[in-house]
């Protein structure tokens, strides 16, 4: 079985704003596209346009709507979800042929698909069901933070970073060193009071949630700078009103 490192020169992972996300998959479509033409064996797809379309996704968008605890209007929470290259990964542990570990260098947890099984166990232990089975293949996928994106010199640099951050229309994803306290990642998290997914289970993900602003209380600051509506109809509509008084039946 692999061992984890005892510390990693960095720790580069996501950060993904709750409160920006707008549930529109493209971050979803720009990974499976990448990662389709760039990244080991392509990312299968089982009867796409039959009854039971089945495929292999590393990023998916879940959509709740959640009740504030101190009440008021419902939200809508769009909730994205992949690898969180934990520090403490139990899927790296746990494999037996050592195709997961995590990087030293940055802290990226990877599969060695040539020496994946396909047995399942690090599935099992992910609590967060960042792993899948290509079922084409036969090997575990997993989010890679786009190894092959980041370090590559052959690409612009403002395209050195995960497919899912390039392509985000809202800006709603974050790519960067989080064991730096001084990088814009670790600096956002703070400011936002950013969280972990399921501290409880000591995994340590390296992955950041900005939570969602209160939307009641954002309505309560804006509200006393807008105009009153005039009671009494003013234009056209005042003009109509007074000349529907004047017919037969009307109040006038």
């Amino acid at each position: 079985m692999t061992q984890l490192p005892a510390s990693t020169d960095r720790k580069m992972g996501l950060v993904i704003d709750l409160d920006t996300c707008v549930g529109c998959h493209a971050c979803v479509i720009a990974c499976k596209g990448w990662n389709d033409q760039g990244y080991g064996a392509p990312l299968s797809d089982q009867d796409p346009y039959g009854a039971a379309p089945q495929g292999t996704f590393l990023n998916r968008v879940h959509t709740y709507e959640v009740t504030p605890e101190s009440g008021g209007a419902a939200q809508t929470v769009h909730f994205p979800k992949s690898c969180l290259h934990c520090d403490d990964a139990p899927c790296v542990t746990v494999c037996p042929t050592g195709a997961s570990y995590k990087r030293t260098e940055d802290g990226i947890v990877l599969v060695n698909e040539s020496s994946c099984i396909g047995c399942g166990l690090c599935a099992w232990v992910c609590p967060y069901g960042a792993r899948e089975m290509d079922k084409a293949e036969g090997v575990m996928k997993k989010c890679t933070l786009c190894v092959d994106r980041i370090y590559n010199d052959n690409l612009p640099e403002e395209d050195r970073e995960p497919a899912c951050v390039r392509t985000c229309p809202a800006g709603a994803r974050h790519f960067g060193d989080l064991g730096d306290p001084g990088s814009a990642v670790s600096q956002l998290v703070a400011e936002r009071g950013g969280m972990d997914l399921m501290p409880e289970l000591g995994t340590k993900p390296v992955n950041k949630y900005l939570p969602p602003r209160p939307k009641d209380d954002q309505i309560d600051i804006l509200a006393p700078l807008l105009e009153p509506v005039a009671e009494t109809p003013q234009g056209f509509l005042g003009w109509l009103d007074r000349a529907l008084d004047r017919l037969p039946g009307g109040s006038a």
